[in-house]
C-alpha cells in the first residue's frame, strides 16, 4: 500500500473544480462536498470522502453504483493516483459504501460458515479489488477457512477454502477456436485440379 497520503488542503481544490465541471457538463442536479472521513473503519481508510446529494443522486447508485464509481475512477485517473493508492479517495451517496461493506462482510462470514459445514471452497464472483480486499479481511480471524484471489482482470475473484485444503487450480482462459480448414476432413485445400 502506497505511503502517499492525500490530503484535503492539496487534493480538495482539484476534486471540486473537476466535479463541477464534470456534473455541470453532464447537466446532472447533484451537490457534493468533499472532506476528511468521519470515522475510521477496519476496511477502508480513505484520506479523502466525497459524499453526494442532489435530485439524480439516484442515476449514481443503479447498476450497484456503477456511475458513482466510474466518476471515482475518473477523478482518480484526474489526479494520476496509481493502482495502489486507490484506497486514498472514496465516492459515496446514500450511504451506498457503508451499506456494501456490510453486504460484503455478511456475505464472507456466510460463506466461512458454509465452507466449514460442507469442506467444499466457495467462489464468490467476480468483484474489484477494494471489495475482494473487504472479503479477506472479514475472515482474516477465521482459523477453519482462508481465502485466496484467483484468476485475471475482471474476472478476478475471490475463492473461501477450508484451512488445510490446497488452492483449486485457476480454469484456463478459453483459447480461440481454430479457424475451419479448407477441403474436408483431410485439410489439404480440396482435391486436384482438372
Amino acid at each position: 500500500m502506497s505511503t502517499r497520503r492525500f490530503t484535503l488542503a492539496e487534493h480538495g481544490p482539484k476534486i471540486r473544480a473537476f466535479l463541477q465541471q464534470l456534473t455541470a457538463d453532464a447537466h446532472f442536479d447533484l451537490k457534493f462536498d468533499v472532506g476528511e472521513p468521519e470515522g475510521r473503519s477496519d476496511f477502508e481508510t480513505p484520506d479523502i470522502v466525497v459524499r453526494f446529494g442532489g435530485r439524480d443522486v439516484e442515476l449514481l447508485l443503479a447498476n450497484k453504483a456503477e456511475l458513482l464509481l466510474a466518476l471515482e475512477q475518473l477523478t482518480m485517473e484526474m489526479l494520476r493516483m496509481g493502482a495502489e493508492e486507490h484506497s486514498r479517495l472514496q465516492f459515496d451517496a446514500n450511504d451506498y459504501r457503508m451499506l456494501r461493506i456490510e453486504e460484503l462482510r455478511l456475505s464472507a462470514l456466510t460463506a466461512a460458515e458454509r465452507v466449514k459445514r460442507t469442506k467444499s471452497p466457495f467462489f464468490f464472483n467476480p468483484m474489484n479489488s477494494r471489495e475482494r480486499r473487504i472479503i479477506h479481511l472479514a475472515l482474516r480471524d477465521e482459523t477453519e477457512v482462508r481465502s485466496e484471489s484467483t484468476g485475471m482482470g475482471p474476472q478476478r475473484a475471490v475463492v473461501v477454502y477450508p484451512a488445510g485444503m490446497p488452492a483449486v487450480p485457476t480454469p484456463p482462459a478459453p483459447s480461440r477456436p481454430m479457424p475451419p480448414r479448407r477441403g474436408g476432413p483431410g485439410g489439404h485445400g480440396g482435391g486436384r485440379r482438372r
